[in-house]
């Protein structure tokens, strides 16, 4: 596909009123064509061979084959990047589906929504147009790569435990899977997350994550103390922050009702976080379109804490980290599988540095 040529989607789900409020969706878009569409998963992979599409938008529930299976067989056969659609209630599968391989998800749209179906329409085609800097051959190699675990030995943290945040939007849901997954034990420190994720599914995300992890993962509230061992992950529609009070840093969360681009910001996290955190804090930008994360790596940078990007060679998209490495944030530039052993590594001097400050006269 050259830059030039428009983006060619193939639209699959069995609801007709679906098909057409996506296409119509699409079609807003001069830098998108829509090529065809599907009604069940036999008919989509078949299409699929026969067209070529540079992009599909896929809903999990069909008749004949389901969406899951069509993921593994799309996957095997002509890899192609996956956008999923669904609805809110089945948000579960959503993550399922990110994990074979779809890249990433949009609410299902509704009938008589008019306000809701205008914001999916915008974040639908922002996804579509960022095909042009997905790597499928990162998507496939993440299928299939194995976690290198990292066993974490025992480390007690006195008082505030080391703080963490992470940034990431499309691939984003994957990778933290894989990362937060490497960790045979939990390191003493703790995790604030800022995925770009709507509403309605932030929930379901953090539950997966705390079934299939070592962690302790929920979705954070307001005036919670972050805690070794656990993951907060911002809900969606709100921006997590740090902020302190009475000698702790404790978490605030900010409803967003407006247009911002990035809700949850990566930014106002690693911003707050490097204002009460400071030289021990320690910030990831993981893959995803845009350049949330670049203004709060600034921020981590200036206060004295460290930065690492993601490298090219793992990220699906390698907008976020690439803005933090060419601005010269990035204290490590790392692919993903590297990533569990450098928060360690980080945690570790931390510790020690904390400790050497402690023991001065």
């Amino acid at each position: 596909m050259k830059r030039r040529d428009p983006i060619r989607v193939l639209v699959i789900d069995d609801s007709a009123y679906s098909r057409q409020t996506i296409t119509r969706m699409l079609d807003s878009s001069p830098l998108v064509e829509v090529i065809g569409w599907a009604g069940d998963g036999q008919e989509a992979l078949r299409r699929t061979l026969e067209l070529e599409p540079d992009l599909i938008t896929l809903d999990l529930e069909m008749p004949r084959m389901d969406g899951f299976t069509f993921l593994r067989l799309l996957m095997a056969k002509r890899p192609t990047p996956v956008i999923v659609v669904s609805g809110r209630a089945r948000g579960h599968d959503v993550f399922q589906a990110l994990e074979l391989g779809a890249v990433d998800f949009i609410a299902k749209p509704r009938a008589r929504a008019s306000e809701d179906l205008r914001s999916i329409e915008e974040g639908l085609i922002r996804k579509v147009h960022a095909v042009r800097e997905l790597r499928i051959d990162n998507v496939q190699e993440r299928i299939c790569s194995t976690p290198q675990i990292v066993t974490v030995p025992d480390q007690p943290a006195d008082g505030e435990v080391p703080i963490v945040v992470i940034g990431s939007s499309t691939g984003g849901p994957a990778a933290l899977m894989q990362t937060l997954a490497a960790f045979a034990d939990v390191p003493p420190c703790a995790f604030l997350v800022a995925q770009h994720m709507p509403s309605g599914f932030t929930r379901g995300f953090a539950d997966r994550l705390d079934r299939m992890t070592p962690f302790s993962v929920r979705e954070a509230t307001s005036g919670e103390v972050p805690e070794s061992g656990s993951v907060l992950i911002a809900p969606g529609g709100s921006h997590l922050e740090l902020e302190a009070v009475d000698c702790h840093v404790v978490t605030r969360l900010h409803r967003d009702a407006s247009s911002a681009r990035y809700v949850p910001s990566v930014d106002r996290l690693f911003g707050s976080a490097a204002k009460n955190v400071g030289q021990d804090l320690l910030a990831i930008v993981l893959t995803g379109m845009g350049d949330d994360g670049k203004e709060g790596a600034r921020q981590v940078k200036e206060a004295g804490g460290r930065v690492i990007a993601e490298s090219e060679e793992t990220a699906v998209i390698y907008g976020m980290p690439k803005q933090v490495v060419n601005a010269g944030l990035a204290d490590r530039v790392l692919p993903l599988s590297e990533i569990p052993a450098a928060i360690h590594h980080a945690i570790g001097q931390t510790q020690r540095q904390d400790a050497g400050t402690k023991g001065q006269p």
